[in-house]
């Protein structure tokens, strides 16, 4: 098995024991694939929740124009959702698996179609 490979294993567990949600691994993998290199990095790979300056980023890059979405407080109402139900006091949230989760909140599953 390939590190990318361990890597989707360890998101799915997440997903499963953390977030109480049995993932879709194709999505998932498409998802994970999707963040490209950055799951490599050990600081890229997560998302800081208790910084404004990277919830901004999962705004921008991800939810505007990674899926399309128009800004609103909906955004920022769906990120802290998924925040939520990862755990605040998770102290490490996978980048791969909050946008997963913002993926299927929005329904927009056809992005990595």
């Amino acid at each position: 098995m390939g590190r990318r490979d361990e890597l989707i294993e360890r998101y799915a567990r997440d997903l499963r024991e953390k977030c109480g949600v049995e993932p879709d691994m194709e999505l998932l993998r498409k998802v994970t694939i999707g963040c490209g290199p950055s799951i490599y990095d050990a600081d890229a790979c997560t998302v800081a929740a208790t910084q404004q300056h990277e919830l901004e980023t999962v705004r921008r890059s991800f939810l505007m124009k990674k899926l399309g979405l128009p800004d609103g407080q909906d955004l920022h109402d769906a990120i802290d959702a998924v925040i939520e139900q990862y755990g605040r006091s998770e102290r490490n949230k996978y980048r791969a698996v909050v946008y997963y989760l913002l993926t299927r909140h929005f329904g927009k599953e056809s992005v990595y179609g």
